[in-house]
């Protein structure tokens, strides 16, 4: 079973960024439950975890000692950038990486990048690194992305539910790409019921009754046409 921890960033007394009616914290709450929604209902063959199932105030170390605690295989920092620029961002630790940890970011800042751009042409920011202390703490590959900006014209962005479920959900597909998830099956449409069996008697429609032979000629043509086996009796 691959083990996936999820880390939403800030919480508690620290609000992170905080700009046009929006507060990192709740932002960052909303898309990893979408991503871990998302990944219950669409995949099998893991286990998931998050830093904070509330908000509850943790340190950094905190957040990085639980994932190295379970053991985890991947670690996933979500953030809401500010600085009063636009677009997306995701960063990898500055210091020695792993191949595996470039491939984590490369695959989740693809996904979420297109699932953006769906909604409007995001500026890509680009893969970057940082000595940001959950990417240096962390023992496995682990990525940290900067979901536009709340203090600039992204905003009204981060107000759409919708685009706050589609960014999740793009972060849980990164995820099960990368450790290449099963994708549970999808439901089949339930089966029509079956016709009755025959009683072998039969049932006539009558469709036209008319005092003027040519009219029920008329009718009865139109019927052949279209493949209706047509009788007209007097």
């Amino acid at each position: 079973m691959a083990k996936i921890y999820w880390d939403k960033g800030h919480g508690g007394s620290d609000p992170g960024s905080v700009a046009n009616g929006l507060q990192e914290k709740q932002l960052t709450h909303k898309i990893v439950e979408y991503a871990m929604s998302y990944l219950e209902a669409n995949y099998t063959g893991f286990e998931q975890r998050v830093t904070r199932t509330g908000d509850q105030t943790l340190t950094l170390s905190q957040r990085a000692d639980m994932a190295n605690a379970w053991g985890a295989d991947v670690f996933v920092s979500v953030h809401i950038n500010a600085g009063k620029g636009t677009g997306f961002e995701t960063y990898v630790y500055n210091g020695g990486v792993s191949s595996k940890t470039v491939a984590l970011q490369n695959v989740l800042h693809s996904e979420i990048l297109a699932a953006m751009r769906k909604f409007e042409n995001v500026t890509d920011r680009g893969k970057k690194r940082a000595d940001y202390a959950v990417l240096r703490e962390t023992k496995m590959p682990a990525v940290l992305t900067e979901n536009l900006f709340i203090d600039s014209n992204d905003a009204k962005h981060l107000k759409n539910e919708a685009f706050l479920k589609a960014v999740g959900e793009a972060h849980a597909r990164g995820v099960a790409k990368f450790l290449g998830l099963k994708e549970k099956p999808k439901a089949q449409p339930e089966a029509k019921p079956q016709q009755k069996p025959s009683d072998k008697k039969l049932y006539r429609v009558q469709v036209g009754a008319f005092a003027d032979r040519e009219n029920a000629e008329r009718l009865a043509e139109e019927l052949r046409k279209k493949g209706y086996p047509v009788y007209i009796t007097d």
